[in-house]
């Protein structure tokens, strides 16, 4: 631990001191290599660091002396201290060195609030904000990207400033999602990247490992700390096969969702491996990586192939494709007779097209057999809206294969049933289906083109076709379809499949109908079948950059001035978390007991909420506004032990909080699956709470937890959950004990009745400092003097 924190006080006190000039802009991956290869053509001084991860990557087979898969090639290779660093899977904590950090401009307000206060000068390492989250679907791209930029304007010039200011990559309003962003112009074969939102794994499909987190662990990584991560196992996923006809990427990762449930991949990265890749577009195994979140994995990879090669190829990148040639036996591919974990194998000639949902995108529906299973289920069969798009389908591969679809209905007099809408990934992608005809056709189709945005994938659609309550059905090419996330209407049954389906579907307007099997009628009468879908990998006349929306920060940002109104209602300032005070924490309050799936969504909505991701005290009056009570079986009602009235969740924390009440809140199993909202971490602890204990965490939550200076404890039993009563009082004692693998005593107290129980935690002797010092953010703060 001395040893630990000596290098934590090394590293805070030069990042600070020399405020990061030199080392910023040539931080560890630029080491002298063979073609000084830039690693984008935004960041022309920092070169790919594939000399210096083989150099790494030999120390550590010299140690572990076995075959290595492919991710533990690209993720000891970053290691801080190779030489002496325990690695064993599922069991270690590593301390990596990230080449970038990628942030959306909801999680950055946050993340960019903590790096202010750090009192840092400059970040360490390439890092980018995105504005894609704040932009709401209403009426068609052009006019409600205007409608956003002007309703966001504080927030976005916020963001634009503290780029500025602190040396990050600022893409505008309308440059388009931030994973999209990432493909094209950031990600490369061997990256190891983190990324302030849980689709970051996006980036796999260009062979880098692209790991979500939360806000806090990106201002590790911008101070020049090393960044923390449990050694993840790894599952083999092997593909066989040859993906073909209405059977899209799309469907593989439905499948494996399927297979693992939405908590079956934690703690492991998901590593595709087989015959059957070469078979996959890059976009498309960047679709099966985007994905992999939903199971709960750390993230997800595919090795280096000509797939890759060519996309890079056709987004001007060239040289790294060369590079990555010349590195791809070493570092790229996994080595043969590497041990996995887990295999699954996949064979993609029998691979049926999915349906997923509704509620949960691991109930999975192959298309011949959903229409009997909505009849069985009762779920409404017309369909009332498709969407295309999102960060997980919207290649130009993916618009192509859905235009051609469009065009065999028109053909036969057919257009879209009901409303349908699409979303482009990126301004690229946007003006490249523009040029080639592609939007054309979607217009013809009786589509509206959206923004370049998350739009209605993350709850940012003002939906006016059905009222709230109403039982509807729509589908998506999304990734997410938890209880009311689309349109916060709690009865909309979302399901999620290819973008292919979702467009045959929108035809035919109803969940029954299979494409492969079923026909429609056309304008003249007569019956036809779709033809199976087919599109472009990459556009033959290369893409369309479309509109530069772009800013690159000075080469100083010492005289640029980051705003924060006192009196705004968007933004705030920062305040440290009270210190631990060294004693037990006794009687906590059991503020709510949550029932079932408790996602981030659920703790901290998004929708309309987003507008307050960077005020933590407006926003945490949504904390827990969606978990079902336990008591009650309702939302957003709690009783008040104090008062014996009932009440909104939030309104009950503040008032606990206000009469120094301090509480705890109980959960189920995969607590905090979802989004990588730190948000869903900060609420509680602004409002009082000190522990969260829960049957099981998902990774992202509980690092977030932790972080902030929250106990993330699990049941040792799980069956003591149901010990649990909304009067109980809790104790956690021994705490001044608190060690790496050591169970928490806990004292339920229900009346005269005590149930003295076991709690574990995974926390390591650095998070026990966090919880000590109030916070992660406190701690770093203590180690630099600031």
């Amino acid at each position: 631990m001395a040893a630990t924190l000596r290098l934590l006080q090394t590293q805070v006190r030069k990042a600070g001191q020399y405020g990061l000039d030199i080392q910023a802009r040539q931080f560890h991956a630029c080491q002298a290599t063979a073609a000084k290869v830039a690693l984008s053509k935004f960041d022309n001084d920092v070169y790919l660091p594939y000399d210096k991860l083989a150099k790494t990557l030999d120390v550590v087979k010299d140690r572990l002396g076995r075959p290595l898969t492919l991710s533990e090639k690209i993720l000891y290779s970053h290691l801080d201290d190779p030489k002496n660093q325990d690695i064993e899977r599922g069991t270690s904590y590593l301390r990596l060195r990230p080449d970038r950090v990628a942030m959306q401009d909801a999680t950055a307000q946050m993340a960019l609030l903590q790096f202010i206060s750090s009192g840092l000068k400059k970040v360490a390492v390439p890092s980018t904000v995105h504005c894609d989250h704040l932009i709401e679907a209403q009426i068609g791209g052009a006019k409600d990207l205007a409608r956003a930029k002007d309703l966001n304007k504080e927030v976005y010039d916020f963001l634009a400033s503290a780029c500025a200011k602190y040396g990050l990559g600022f893409w505008k309003p309308g440059s388009g999602i931030i994973h999209q962003i990432i493909l094209e112009n950031y990600a490369f074969p061997g990256l190891l990247m983190i990324g302030t939102d849980s689709h970051t794994p996006n980036g796999g499909g260009l062979g880098g490992l692209c790991i979500g987190v939360g806000g806090a662990d990106a201002v590790d990584v911008m101070a020049n700390i090393p960044w923390e991560l449990k050694c993840p196992k790894v599952i083999g996923v092997k593909l066989t096969g040859k993906i073909g006809g209405w059977t899209s990427p799309k469907d593989v990762i439905l499948k494996v969702a399927d297979i693992l449930t939405v908590k079956g991949g934690t703690g492991a990265i998901i590593e595709y491996h087989g015959p059957g890749v070469d078979s996959i577009s890059c976009t498309g195994m960047a679709t099966i990586c985007n994905m992999g979140a939903e199971i709960g994995a750390t993230t997800s990879v595919f090795p280096f192939n000509e797939r890759m090669a060519a996309y890079l190829k056709s987004t001007g990148r060239s040289g790294i494709a060369d590079e990555a040639k010349k590195a791809q036996a070493k570092i790229l591919s996994p080595d043969s007779n590497c041990k996995y974990d887990q295999v699954i194998e996949i064979d993609l000639n029998t691979l049926e097209p999915h349906v997923n949902g509704p509620f949960t995108p691991d109930l999975a529906h192959p298309i011949s057999k959903l229409g009997a299973n909505a009849k069985k289920n009762g779920y409404p069969l017309d369909i009332k809206v498709g969407l295309i798009g999102s960060c997980t389908n919207s290649s130009y591969e993916d618009m192509g294969r859905c235009a051609s679809i469009a065009k065999n209905a028109m053909k036969h007099g057919l257009k879209s049933k009901i409303p349908f809408n699409v979303t482009p990934g990126s301004e690229q992608i946007r003006a490249t289906i523009e040029r080639d005809g592609i939007s054309k056709v979607f217009d013809d189709f009786g589509g509206t083109v959206l923004a370049n945005a998350c739009g209605p994938c993350i709850g940012q659609w003002d939906r006016k076709d059905i009222k709230k309550g109403d039982k509807n059905t729509i589908v998506t090419s999304y990734n997410r379809n938890f209880t009311g996330r689309n349109d916060a209407n709690p009865a909309t049954h979302a399901f999620v499949t290819s973008p292919e389906l979702v467009t045959a579907l929108s035809i035919a307007g109803r969940l029954d109908f299979n494409p492969l099997t079923d026909e429609l009628t056309g304008a003249d009468g007569k019956k036809f079948k779709l033809d199976s879908p087919f599109g472009d990998e990459l556009p033959s006349k290369g893409f369309d950059p479309g509109m530069d929306t772009y800013d690159a920060p000075p080469a100083s940002g010492e005289n640029v001035k980051v705003a924060v109104d006192p009196k705004s209602q968007r933004l705030q300032l920062l305040e440290p978390f009270d210190k631990w005070d060294g004693k037990d924490l006794t009687d906590l309050t059991v503020l709510i007991k949550v029932k079932g799936k408790c996602t981030t969504d659920h703790i901290s909505a998004a929708g309309p909420w987003l507008k307050y991701r960077g005020h933590l005290d407006n926003i945490s009056n949504n904390m827990f506004i969606g978990a079902t009570n336990y008591e009650n079986n309702e939302m957003n009602n709690i009783k008040n032990q104090r008062t014996g009235k009932f009440g909104t969740v939030p309104e009950v924390a503040r008032d606990y909080k206000a009469n120094g009440i301090k509480w705890v809140a109980v959960g189920d199993d995969n607590y905090g699956e979802g989004s990588s909202r730190e948000h869903a971490a900060l609420e509680p602890r602004h409002l009082g709470g000190r522990a969260i204990i829960v049957k099981s965490f998902a990774r992202i939550h509980e690092t977030n937890l932790k972080k902030q200076g929250l106990l993330p404890l699990t049941f040792a039993n799980p069956a003591d959950y149901d010990k649990v009563e909304p009067t109980s009082k809790i104790s956690l004692l021994g705490l001044a004990n608190l060690a790496p693998g050591k169970q928490v005593d806990c004292e339920i107290k229900n009346g005269d009745k005590v149930h003295k129980i076991k709690l574990n935690h995974t926390m390591n002797e650095q998070q026990i400092a966090w919880f000590k010092a109030g916070s992660a953010l406190n701690r770093m703060k203590e180690i630099s003097g600031n």
